[in-house]
């Protein structure tokens, strides 16, 4: 109660004023209008973890497509008390079904063409005022696992979490916890592509691979109407092609610009990761994440 009231009243005074449904919907729209094949979903759905939130968050979801063709995982609002991560997963859990047909168990892969899908779970209860997370040394191992596979098998790796994964992603009482163990993993297998939201401001960092640099992007909220253009609503856009060396990744951010209307902001350089990832900046027509 003392967790769900402290939420109850940071909403009140003043996140209810920043977040605008319609605003989410014609972002949603916009997607839509993209015909993505696949729609990364990195969490926070809910707000204190009621449980009338959890049908509201799953019609969410399911605007945004099919259950095949959206991922999902969950942030700290979704796990805001004890049981609420696996009330909101028992009606959401086709969003995070693996490839072996189970659902709500992390890490999942989703193989797709050329690109696999790694959803992470990051979501844990905590006190009220706080909002880390932390994944496990039991899922971060089998995470290990699961990347050095779908590496040996040429797939581009895009893994999902939704607390930043590197250790100067959030502060104190808001960040991943066992980021660092995350990050040497990641320092042992590689990825392609790192994902995650939780800052509500668009971002690009890297953090290091086994072959170079590997970019992580942060989402903004997708429905804050005020602030600068890293602040408002809006998504990215990721372009993944093969290559003879690895896969070529370009991106570009689409949200909420300066007249109000939803459409393309900027093209989003990614670092270069030698061995694999060549940035660019142009648009391309292959899988679209």
């Amino acid at each position: 109660m003392g967790k769900r009231l402290t939420g109850f009243i940071n909403w009140h005074r003043g996140r209810d004023r920043a977040h605008d449904m319609e605003l989410l919907a014609a972002l949603v729209g916009d997607i839509r209008n993209q015909t993505p094949d696949h729609v990364a979903c990195t969490g926070d759905l809910a707000n204190i973890g009621l449980p009338a939130e959890w049908d509201t968050s799953r019609a969410f979801l399911e605007s945004l497509g099919e259950a095949g063709a959206v991922s999902f995982v969950p942030g700290n609002h979704d796990a805001y008390i004890e049981g609420a991560l696996e009330g909101m997963l028992s009606v959401c859990g086709p969003f995070t079904s693996d490839d072996s047909g189970a659902t709500g168990v992390f890490p999942y892969v989703r193989r797709r063409a050329h690109v696999a899908l790694v959803g992470l779970s990051s979501a844990i209860p905590t006190a009220p005022f706080v909002a880390s997370g932390r994944m496990g040394q039991t899922q971060i191992d089998a995470a290990e696992r699961v990347l050095e596979e779908l590496g040996a098998q040429g797939l581009c790796r895009v893994v999902m979490i939704h607390h930043p994964p590197h250790v100067a992603g959030a502060s104190a009482g808001r960040n991943l916890t066992d980021a660092r163990k995350l990050e040497e993993m990641i320092a042992r297998t590689g990825a392609e592509l790192m994902l995650h939201g939780h800052n509500h401001i668009g971002t690009v960092a890297t953090i290091p691979g086994p072959d170079g640099r590997i970019p992580v992007v942060g989402a903004p909220s997708a429905s804050s109407r005020g602030g600068t253009i890293a602040h408002r609503a809006a998504y990215y856009l990721f372009d993944i092609a093969p290559s003879e060396d690895g896969f070529v990744i370009k991106a570009q951010m689409r949200g909420l610009r300066g007249d109000g209307t939803i459409g393309f902001l900027e093209k989003v350089s990614l670092a270069r990761r030698s061995g694999g990832l060549r940035a660019s900046l142009k648009r391309g027509k292959h899988a679209r994440q």
